[in-house]
This record gives structure tokens, C-alpha cells and sequence, in this order.
């Protein structure tokens, strides 16, 4: 399949922000789904410096963009400069995902924590009554934090260097939450890598895989590259390992419905990876 998404002056333009944003894979996923479910709308990549999200909310407003997706370092930039910010949102104090509403209002959304309860769910397993230990307490740890908490997980460790920022996460699970040192690693049974340490320009380990068994999954939300040397090491532990393309997926496709009203057509965003992939 080769996409052709034509634009004109009905189409409707969505796109990611992000610094750096050139690996995003969301404009394939996003105009896959636009072509599969038959739609005038185009979807693409802005690459915006950090420090720069509030002017990209402002383009919003002024050229009519539908919705944006929202990487790095934006998703706690945009939170103040939306109008409208959700319940979620607020809570997290980080967004990934913007959407022009029809009165002309910037909303904060934030899909990443159900876009991940939702992936590993689609495996045909629960978070219900897993522990789940997540390193990191930035946007995206937030929200998975907050939604393994709300799908029911027994309990949600946070590791993080800073002790502040690990409480103020760890208290988004409930009482389910709570800190941890890295050893506790070892008693989850689900770890997520919520930290950009394993991309090209954050290079490491975000844990040491000595502390994990055979008997855990290790699931890395980082996707480029694919398999982070951490993922690899624990793949040789063995591990069930995830790399974070699937959440990308199921987040994308909450941010489909929400910008257009349609029914995601996952099969036809998840083939239009695989092909890319070969």
C-alpha cells in the first residue's frame, strides 16, 4: 500500500510536534487511517525548538490546525498555553495531544496512559491486579501511572532520581501508588521505561537488567530505535519484552476519534507500519 493523501483547500491538516520529531512515526499511522476511513485530512510533522510550543498553539488558532499530537519536550508547555485544559490534563500537568474545538479553542488532551492500558490489553491481557514498576516521573510516566491506577493494577511503583517529582507521580495511582528503589524492580510484574535514556542522544540503561527475571515483561515506551540496548539486554535475560510502538498505535487512535469523531481503523494503521518495516 502507498499512501497518497492529497490536500486542498477542504483539506483538514493535523500534525506532531516535537524537537527532534524527523523518527515520529505518527504521520504514517495518522494518514493510513485518514486514507483507510475515507477522509479529506492530511497529517504532518512540525518540527518546533523547545521552548517554542506556545507559538504552535497560536498557529493553531490562526491557520485552523484540527488537532495536534504533542513529543517531547512539549507535553508540559502546552498545558498552560491551551484554553481549555481536561480534568486529566491537570492532574498529569502534561498533555499529548491538542484539539481546535468549533468554537475556535485550543483543548488539552492527554491520550499516552490509556493509549498504553489499551495496547497491552489488545495482547489479550489486564492490567487488573498487575504490578507495575515505571522509571521515570515526566509527562509520560504520568500518564501511565495514572491510568495503570485507574485500570485497576494491584499496585504502581515509581523509580526516579528525584524523590519530589516521584512522590508527586506515584500519588496520581491512588492508593495503589507508591516509591521505590530501583532493587524493587525485581517484584513487578510489568517494568516501563518511561525515560528517554535509551535513544540516540540519551545513550545508557535506565535500570540495570541484573535486577529482572525471565518471569517479568519489560516494556520500553522509546521506539527509535526499536529495540533500545536496554530491551536488548533484557530480551537476553529473558524477558518478554514491548517496545513502545504499540502504545503509539492505541494512543494515535484515541487521537483519531477525538480530532475526527470516526472509528479508529487500527488494522489498517498497524499494516501501514508493518509494511514499512518490510
Amino acid at each position: 500500500m502507498i499512501l497518497r493523501v492529497a490536500a486542498d483547500g477542504c483539506t483538514d491538516v493535523a500534525g506532531v510536534i516535537g524537537d527532534p520529531v524527523a523518527h515520529s512515526l505518527s504521520p504514517l499511522l495518522h494518514n493510513a487511517a485518514y486514507e483507510a476511513a475515507g477522509l479529506n485530512w492530511t497529517y504532518v510533522a512540525f518540527h518546533v525548538r523547545h521552548g517554542l510550543a506556545s507559538q504552535a498553539v497560536d498557529a493553531m488558532r490562526s491557520l485552523g490546525i484540527r488537532g495536534l499530537s504533542v513529543t517531547m519536550p512539549h507535553k508540559e508547555a502546552v498545558v498552560d498555553a491551551a484554553d481549555i485544559a481536561t480534568p486529566s490534563v491537570r492532574a498529569l500537568g502534561a498533555a499529548n495531544c491538542l484539539k481546535l474545538d468549533s468554537e475556535g479553542r485550543v483543548v488539552a488532551h492527554n491520550t499516552d496512559g490509556d493509549g498504553f492500558v489499551n495496547s497491552y490489553e489488545r495482547h489479550g491481557d489486564s492490567i487488573v491486579g498487575k504490578s507495575i514498576a515505571v522509571i521515570g516521573a515526566g509527562g509520560a510516566a504520568r500518564s501511565v501511572i495514572e491510568a495503570c491506577g485507574r485500570a485497576g493494577a494491584k499496585s504502581v511503583m515509581v523509580i526516579n532520581r528525584s524523590r519530589d517529582r516521584a512522590d508527586r507521580a506515584a500519588a496520581l495511582a491512588g492508593d495503589v501508588g507508591c516509591v521505590v528503589e530501583p532493587a524493587s524492580a525485581g517484584m513487578a510484574d510489568i517494568i516501563v521505561n518511561a525515560t528517554p535514556v535509551g535513544m540516540e542522544a540519551s545513550p545508557g540503561m535506565p535500570l540495570d537488567p541484573a535486577l529482572l527475571s525471565s518471569t517479568q515483561t519489560a516494556i520500553d515506551l522509546i521506539y527509535h530505535p526499536l529495540e533500545t540496548p536496554w530491551l536488548h539486554a533484557c530480551a537476553r535475560r529473558g524477558l518478554n519484552t514491548e517496545n513502545g510502538l504499540m502504545m503509539l498505535l492505541h494512543q494515535a487512535a484515541i487521537q483519531f476519534t477525538l480530532w475526527t469523531g470516526a472509528d479508529a481503523p487500527i488494522d489498517a494503521m498497524s499494516a501501514a507500519y508493518a509494511e514499512k518495516a518490510g
